[in-house]
Protein backbone atom coordinates (compact mmCIF):
# COMPACT_ATOMS: atom_id res chain seq x y z
CA UNK A 1 0.00 0.00 0.00
CA UNK A 2 1.45 3.31 -1.03
CA UNK A 3 0.01 5.91 1.32
CA UNK A 4 0.33 4.95 5.26
CA UNK A 5 -3.05 4.17 7.15
CA UNK A 6 -5.19 6.18 9.02
CA UNK A 7 -7.25 5.42 11.86
CA UNK A 8 -9.04 7.69 13.75
CA UNK A 9 -11.56 7.45 16.89
CA UNK A 10 -14.54 9.94 17.07
CA UNK A 11 -16.33 9.64 21.13
CA UNK A 12 -14.24 6.66 22.06
CA UNK A 13 -11.22 6.31 23.72
CA UNK A 14 -8.10 5.38 20.89
CA UNK A 15 -7.41 1.53 21.18
CA UNK A 16 -3.70 0.18 20.42
CA UNK A 17 -5.76 -3.43 19.94
CA UNK A 18 -8.13 -1.75 18.00
CA UNK A 19 -5.14 -0.42 15.20
CA UNK A 20 -3.72 -3.86 15.48
CA UNK A 21 -6.71 -5.64 14.40
CA UNK A 22 -7.63 -3.36 11.63
CA UNK A 23 -3.69 -3.04 10.04
CA UNK A 24 -4.54 -7.08 9.81
CA UNK A 25 -7.27 -6.73 8.17
CA UNK A 26 -5.58 -3.80 5.25
CA UNK A 27 -3.37 -6.44 4.76
CA UNK A 28 -6.14 -9.33 4.28
CA UNK A 29 -7.73 -6.85 1.34
CA UNK A 30 -4.69 -7.18 -0.76
CA UNK A 31 -5.62 -10.85 -1.27
CA UNK A 32 -8.56 -9.01 -3.29
CA UNK A 33 -6.85 -6.08 -4.84
CA UNK A 34 -3.05 -5.53 -5.38
CA UNK A 35 -3.40 -1.81 -6.18
CA UNK A 36 -4.91 0.06 -3.12
CA UNK A 37 -3.22 3.41 -2.32
CA UNK A 38 -4.35 4.20 1.10
CA UNK A 39 -6.71 3.91 3.50
CA UNK A 40 -8.59 5.66 6.12
CA UNK A 41 -10.98 4.19 9.26
CA UNK A 42 -13.01 5.72 11.69
CA UNK A 43 -14.48 4.20 15.24
CA UNK A 44 -17.04 6.07 16.49
CA UNK A 45 -19.78 5.64 18.90
CA UNK A 46 -22.79 8.24 18.37
CA UNK A 47 -23.56 11.09 21.17
CA UNK A 48 -26.98 9.43 22.10
CA UNK A 49 -24.94 6.37 22.89
CA UNK A 50 -21.76 6.66 24.94
CA UNK A 51 -22.00 4.82 27.26
CA UNK A 52 -20.21 1.48 28.41
CA UNK A 53 -21.12 -1.12 25.74
CA UNK A 54 -22.38 1.02 23.27
CA UNK A 55 -22.06 0.18 19.72
CA UNK A 56 -19.63 1.22 17.27
CA UNK A 57 -19.91 2.65 14.20
CA UNK A 58 -17.21 1.78 11.83
CA UNK A 59 -16.20 3.95 8.43
CA UNK A 60 -13.43 2.81 5.87
CA UNK A 61 -12.23 4.85 2.69
CA UNK A 62 -10.13 3.22 0.12
CA UNK A 63 -8.32 5.51 -2.16
CA UNK A 64 -7.98 3.34 -5.64
CA UNK A 65 -6.76 4.29 -9.39
CA UNK A 66 -9.50 6.58 -10.28
CA UNK A 67 -11.12 7.41 -7.19
CA UNK A 68 -12.65 5.72 -3.66
CA UNK A 69 -14.22 2.68 -2.45
CA UNK A 70 -16.72 4.06 1.00
CA UNK A 71 -17.64 1.32 3.47
CA UNK A 72 -20.14 2.43 6.50
CA UNK A 73 -20.90 -0.28 9.19
CA UNK A 74 -23.21 0.81 11.42
CA UNK A 75 -25.28 -0.75 14.48
CA UNK A 76 -28.29 -2.76 13.32
CA UNK A 77 -31.70 -3.41 15.03
CA UNK A 78 -31.73 -7.53 16.30
CA UNK A 79 -32.67 -8.86 12.77
CA UNK A 80 -34.01 -5.96 11.09
CA UNK A 81 -30.84 -4.32 9.14
CA UNK A 82 -31.24 -0.54 9.83
CA UNK A 83 -31.24 2.08 6.93
CA UNK A 84 -30.37 5.85 7.38
CA UNK A 85 -33.53 7.99 7.45
CA UNK A 86 -35.55 4.95 7.39
CA UNK A 87 -35.40 3.12 10.57
CA UNK A 88 -34.93 4.96 14.02
CA UNK A 89 -33.71 3.07 17.20
CA UNK A 90 -36.65 3.58 19.99
CA UNK A 91 -35.93 2.12 23.74
CA UNK A 92 -36.56 -1.36 24.15
CA UNK A 93 -35.07 -2.36 20.52
CA UNK A 94 -31.92 -4.22 21.11
CA UNK A 95 -28.96 -3.33 18.81
CA UNK A 96 -26.90 -6.19 17.45
CA UNK A 97 -24.47 -7.74 19.79
CA UNK A 98 -21.67 -8.00 17.03
CA UNK A 99 -21.75 -4.13 16.71
CA UNK A 100 -21.47 -3.81 20.93
CA UNK A 101 -17.73 -5.34 20.26
CA UNK A 102 -15.39 -3.25 18.34
CA UNK A 103 -13.08 -6.36 16.70
CA UNK A 104 -16.74 -7.61 14.85
CA UNK A 105 -17.61 -4.44 14.11
CA UNK A 106 -13.86 -3.83 11.94
CA UNK A 107 -14.21 -7.40 10.80
CA UNK A 108 -17.75 -7.01 9.50
CA UNK A 109 -17.32 -3.93 7.54
CA UNK A 110 -13.55 -5.10 6.55
CA UNK A 111 -15.31 -8.09 5.03
CA UNK A 112 -17.91 -5.35 3.12
CA UNK A 113 -14.89 -3.75 2.44
CA UNK A 114 -13.45 -6.67 0.75
CA UNK A 115 -16.98 -7.37 -1.45
CA UNK A 116 -16.64 -3.78 -2.96
CA UNK A 117 -12.93 -4.37 -4.06
CA UNK A 118 -13.53 -7.20 -5.64
CA UNK A 119 -16.48 -5.61 -7.27
CA UNK A 120 -13.90 -3.03 -8.31
CA UNK A 121 -11.52 -4.92 -9.14
CA UNK A 122 -13.72 -7.15 -11.86
CA UNK A 123 -14.61 -4.21 -13.21
CA UNK A 124 -11.01 -2.93 -13.81
CA UNK A 125 -9.88 -6.59 -15.73
CA UNK A 126 -12.93 -5.85 -17.93
CA UNK A 127 -11.59 -2.23 -18.71
CA UNK A 128 -7.72 -3.43 -19.12
CA UNK A 129 -9.00 -6.29 -21.53
CA UNK A 130 -11.55 -3.53 -24.11
CA UNK A 131 -8.70 -1.04 -23.93
CA UNK A 132 -5.68 -3.74 -24.80
CA UNK A 133 -2.83 -1.75 -26.71
CA UNK A 134 -2.51 -1.74 -30.21
CA UNK A 135 0.51 -3.43 -31.63
CA UNK A 136 1.50 -3.37 -35.26
CA UNK A 137 3.30 -7.10 -37.11
CA UNK A 138 2.84 -8.70 -40.58
CA UNK A 139 1.85 -11.98 -41.48
CA UNK A 140 4.82 -14.27 -40.86
CA UNK A 141 3.23 -17.30 -42.29
CA UNK A 142 -0.48 -18.33 -43.54
CA UNK A 143 -2.38 -21.14 -44.01
CA UNK A 144 -5.32 -20.26 -46.10
CA UNK A 145 -6.73 -24.00 -46.16
CA UNK A 146 -7.10 -24.31 -42.17
CA UNK A 147 -8.49 -20.47 -41.62
CA UNK A 148 -5.44 -19.38 -39.93
CA UNK A 149 -1.94 -17.54 -39.58
CA UNK A 150 0.66 -16.05 -38.17
CA UNK A 151 1.45 -12.92 -37.19
CA UNK A 152 5.19 -11.13 -36.23
CA UNK A 153 6.05 -8.43 -33.18
CA UNK A 154 8.72 -6.29 -33.92
CA UNK A 155 10.40 -8.10 -31.58
CA UNK A 156 10.11 -11.61 -33.45
CA UNK A 157 7.37 -12.60 -31.06
CA UNK A 158 5.16 -15.02 -33.42
CA UNK A 159 1.07 -14.73 -32.27
CA UNK A 160 -1.76 -16.88 -33.34
CA UNK A 161 -4.43 -15.10 -35.53
CA UNK A 162 -7.93 -16.87 -37.16
CA UNK A 163 -9.97 -15.51 -39.87
CA UNK A 164 -12.75 -14.70 -37.93
CA UNK A 165 -10.57 -12.09 -36.13
CA UNK A 166 -9.26 -9.61 -39.36
CA UNK A 167 -11.71 -7.46 -39.56
CA UNK A 168 -13.92 -6.54 -42.95
CA UNK A 169 -13.83 -9.87 -44.07
CA UNK A 170 -9.76 -9.40 -44.81
CA UNK A 171 -8.29 -12.55 -44.27
CA UNK A 172 -8.33 -13.46 -48.11
CA UNK A 173 -6.70 -10.22 -49.01
CA UNK A 174 -3.36 -11.18 -46.57
CA UNK A 175 -0.43 -12.40 -48.07
CA UNK A 176 2.90 -13.05 -46.45
CA UNK A 177 4.76 -9.68 -45.34
CA UNK A 178 0.94 -7.75 -45.04
CA UNK A 179 1.37 -4.77 -41.96
CA UNK A 180 -1.53 -5.68 -39.58
CA UNK A 181 -2.44 -4.13 -36.60
CA UNK A 182 -3.35 -6.17 -33.30
CA UNK A 183 -4.77 -6.15 -30.18
CA UNK A 184 -3.77 -10.12 -28.37
CA UNK A 185 -5.31 -11.71 -25.42
CA UNK A 186 -4.33 -14.75 -23.70
CA UNK A 187 -5.12 -18.28 -25.31
CA UNK A 188 -4.49 -21.76 -24.64
CA UNK A 189 -1.55 -21.65 -26.58
CA UNK A 190 -0.36 -18.23 -25.30
CA UNK A 191 -0.92 -14.81 -27.00
CA UNK A 192 -3.34 -14.75 -29.98
CA UNK A 193 -4.56 -11.54 -32.11
CA UNK A 194 -8.32 -10.96 -31.00
CA UNK A 195 -8.76 -8.29 -33.50
CA UNK A 196 -6.97 -7.54 -36.75
CA UNK A 197 -6.77 -4.89 -38.76
CA UNK A 198 -4.57 -4.91 -42.11
CA UNK A 199 -2.61 -1.63 -42.81
CA UNK A 200 -1.38 -2.29 -46.41
CA UNK A 201 0.22 -4.17 -48.35
CA UNK A 202 3.85 -6.22 -48.84
CA UNK A 203 5.88 -3.93 -49.80
CA UNK A 204 7.13 -6.15 -52.29
CA UNK A 205 3.89 -6.45 -53.98
CA UNK A 206 3.54 -2.58 -53.66
CA UNK A 207 6.86 -2.23 -55.49
CA UNK A 208 5.86 -4.72 -58.32
CA UNK A 209 2.61 -2.49 -58.81
CA UNK A 210 4.56 0.31 -59.56
CA UNK A 211 7.12 -0.85 -61.64
CA UNK A 212 4.46 -2.58 -63.79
Amino acid sequence: MNLPLQVTFRNTPSSSDAEKWIQAEVNNLETFYNRVMGCRVMIEVPHAHRRKGAPYHVRIDLTVPGGEIVVKREATLSKVPRQRGEVELSKGQELDARHKDLRLAIHDAFRAAGRRLADFARKQDGRVKTHEPSVEGTVARLLSGEGYGFLQTPDGQEVYFHENSVLNRGFKRMRVGTRVVFTGEPGEKGLQASTVRILGRPAARRTAKTAA
